[in-house]
């Protein structure tokens, strides 16, 4: 039997397939206490709308509150319309930053804590310690999007009740389709995310600084959402990784859109491809010093 080059002279029993389990690493990472604060903070922020709620007195509306107004009085009239005004009030900022916070740090920060080279010393081969890294990061991400929306959903049906799903783009959908339209909704969020992502993921391998990762991730999305607000640019527009970041509101729509849909999720998976590509080809051929 014949040894491949990467375990000659290694220990017997060594396999580069078993170092750094999955289960290992989601553990540290939920001992952390920012993974707590952030999925704590996914629970919490739908309670705190609900409150915010309570307190109303209206006055917004008598004095012409606008579209905003508007959406306030659709997220009191059921469970399901209070989840999609969570989500809504949530998508364009908060989840990005908790998902550049997941993707953007978890490489820098061990660079910083000088324990990188110890990882890749035990020896975790560099693909495999990058790709468990990244795969507990979007497991986080995912779980923080399944926390905001499930919370949002338990608290607002116990409060408003299980109503049917009402938007401005479509007529009433009874609460059983309208739930299916708003798991569509939570499933294109998080296609559109890993563009986030990936991006946040290739600054973390890029820098040792956690911050500058997260931070730089989520400056260059609202670079790119200011962009896309610009007109001018013409057709350029369309190769920005958030001009479709608002294509879910055809899922809403009656009956429903899905070409911005299908073209928003090929952007988002084309964007993080290339970023984890790029990663993983830096990853693999820079000197591990911290």
């Amino acid at each position: 039997m014949t040894q491949s080059s990467s375990t000659v002279g290694a220990a017997a029993g060594y396999r580069p397939s078993a170092t750094l389990p999955f289960a290992a690493e989601f553990r540290r990472q939920a001992s952390r206490r920012r993974t707590q604060l952030a999925l704590g903070f996914m629970v919490l922020l739908p309670l705190i709308i609900l409150i915010a709620f309570q307190f109303d007195s209206g006055e917004d509306d008598r004095n012409g509150g606008g579209e905003f107004a508007s959406l306030s009085d659709l997220a009191t009239s059921g469970g399901l319309n209070f989840t999609l005004f969570a989500l809504l009030v949530s998508a364009s900022f908060l989840l990005v930053v908790v998902v550049a916070l997941f993707c953007g740090d978890t490489v820098a920060s061990e660079a910083s804590w000088g324990s990188l080279r110890y990882l890749l010393a035990v020896p975790v081969p560099r693909a495999r310690l990058l790709a468990v890294k990244l795969v507990v990061a979007l497991a986080y991400s995912g779980l923080a999007l399944l926390l905001l929306a499930g919370t949002a959903l338990l608290a607002g049906t116990l409060r408003y009740g299980w109503e049917p799903l009402s938007s401005q783009v479509s007529a009433q959908l009874d609460p059983g389709e309208g739930l299916l339209r708003l798991l569509a909704v939570l499933g294109y969020l998080a296609v559109v995310l890993l563009a986030v992502a990936g991006l946040a993921f290739l600054l973390s391998v890029v820098t040792d600084a956690a911050l500058g990762a997260v931070g730089g991730a989520v400056l260059l999305w609202i670079l790119s959402s200011i962009l896309d607000q610009i007109t001018a640019l013409g057709g350029i527009r369309a190769f920005l990784p958030t001009h479709y970041a608002n294509a879910w509101l055809g899922l809403l729509s009656t009956p429903v859109q899905t070409d911005d849909v299908v073209r928003g999720c090929i952007s988002a998976i084309a964007y993080a491809t290339l970023f984890w590509s790029l990663a993983f080809w830096r990853f693999t051929r820079k000197d591990i010093t911290s």
